[in-house]
């Protein structure tokens, strides 16, 4: 498949592209290039490739979700610029 000019204009008009007269010819051979490279794509044989979805097999790694009791508050608290009753005390947010 050639790609002509009047297809370049066709897909600068849909893509909002505003291409110069003297670009015509440089979006013309990188589509060509980018339209050779898919049909080389399409005549590999991948009649026995398994089909996949990713290559990492990630799963969540999950722990129960269970109360601890921080040993010193003071410590915890000490970098808060304000606190109330042992707790973080912060500007209301609406």
């Amino acid at each position: 498949m050639v790609v002509s000019k009047e297809e370049i204009l066709h897909i600068a008009k849909l893509a909002d592209l505003n291409i110069k007269d003297n670009e015509i010819d440089e979006y013309a051979k990188n589509l060509q290039d980018i339209l050779n490279f898919v049909e080389i794509l399409n005549s590999v044989n991948t009649d026995n490739v398994e089909e996949s979805i990713g290559t990492v097999n990630n799963s969540n790694v999950f722990r129960k979700d269970e109360i601890k009791e921080f040993g010193n508050r003071e410590i915890l608290l000490q970098n808060a610029p304000e606190q109330e009753d042992y707790m973080f005390k912060i500007p209301k947010v609406i």
